[in-house]
């Protein structure tokens, strides 16, 4: 039997113990994270703690760092395919790279969204921006499998779509169809132009406005004048002629559209779940998402990294298309190590996607 002294001072060293083992891993911890890649120090603004941005020279569009967006849910292949991850296909619509990429987006939206949903309703826009979401990050996963993206301009893409089938479809109704057609198309072209520059995923605007417009065909089709105002007609007037309440060659598009929208879903889904790099099949479609300049490359070329650990500090040293970084951590355990080659591969070789 022990004595009830010694019991009591060999607890309290052994509590002492563990509050100085404590308070050094403490220390370790907020040592590591000042030190980090894309930690506190590198935010703009640090005052907002977790919610701060990153470092202009990681994220000049003030948001987050590559790897937390992949945490929340950006577009990334390599999980959809191997880890069965394909909710990631409707998230990366709802994720953006930063304010300035959110802020441009609510725009559009603002300016297309609202038109077209008084016209036609919540419900039937809706789906059109959902499912032209959806088309945008296919054709994206498709053609881009090394970086993430996020973004919902794929969406928006497939409003401008939809208005211009409408404008088509609806081709009688309109007074000045010239103009208001030139008009749309100017606009489509524009915003079609700005994908090429790099780090913007114009795959998934071609998807998006592509599903869009055929999707317009189906769900913002409109009955004709004369089959309106015969249905509204007063009880015993006398009609001359049956009006059928759409076209025959409003008919024929909604079927083709609906036809190839069926076709080139399952067949784009088909491909991604096996894996397939469309770029193996089009050699020359990597251009339409970027051309290559004198002011900025097109090829994400890998990461690679020295160490140099001098005493108690390690220092990394990584570069990429041209560009070097260099990381001190102090003290550094194996974990701490391994997290850090993490986090440079993300920041460095994993550039965001913005739609």
């Amino acid at each position: 039997m022990i004595h009830p002294a010694v019991d009591v001072e060999t607890r309290l060293r052994i509590h002492i113990r563990i509050r100085l083992r404590r308070r050094r891993r403490w220390r370790r911890r907020v040592q590591w994270h000042a030190e980090k890649p894309g930690g506190p120090k590198s935010g703009l603004p640090g005052f907002l703690g977790r919610f701060s941005f990153q470092s202009l020279k990681e994220n000049p569009l003030l948001g987050p760092s590559s790897s937390t967006l992949e945490k929340m849910g950006a577009l990334d292949v390599s999980k959809v395919v191997d880890r069965h991850q394909g909710w990631r296909l409707i998230t990366c619509i709802w994720l953006h790279a930063g304010v300035l990429h959110l802020l441009a987006n609510m725009l559009g939206l603002v300016i297309i969204g609202i038109r077209l949903e008084q016209e036609f309703g919540f419900v039937r826009i809706g789906l059109l921006y959902l499912i032209s979401g959806l088309g945008g990050s296919l054709l994206s996963a498709l053609f881009i499998q090394s970086n993430i993206s996020v973004g919902a301009s794929g969406a928006l893409f497939g409003l401008l779509g939809g208005m211009l089938s409408e404008l088509i479809t609806n081709w009688t109704m309109y007074a000045n169809k010239v103009a208001a057609l030139l008009t749309l198309v100017v606009i489509i072209v524009i915003n079609l132009a700005v994908g090429i520059l790099p780090h913007v995923d114009n795959f998934a605007h071609i998807g998006g406005f592509l599903s869009g417009f055929l999707l317009g065909f189906v769900f913002l089709i409109r009955p004709q004048f004369g089959w309106v105002s015969q249905k509204y007609a007063p009880r015993g007037s006398i009609s001359t002629s049956t009006q059928h309440k759409f076209k025959i060659y409003q008919c024929i598009l909604w079927i083709i559209s609906l036809i190839l929208l069926i076709v080139g879903f399952t067949v784009a889904l088909v491909m991604l779940l096996r894996g397939v790099d469309a770029n193996e099949h089009c050699s020359w479609c990597h251009y339409l998402s970027c051309v290559p300049t004198s002011r900025w490359s097109c090829n994400s070329q890998p990461v690679s990294c020295l160490s140099d650990q001098i005493g108690d500090q390690l220092t990394l040293t990584c570069s990429s298309n041209s560009k070097t970084r260099t990381y001190t951590l102090t003290n550094p355990t194996t974990a701490q190590i391994r997290v850090a080659m993490f986090s440079v591969l993300l920041i460095m070789n994993s550039q965001n996607c913005m739609n």
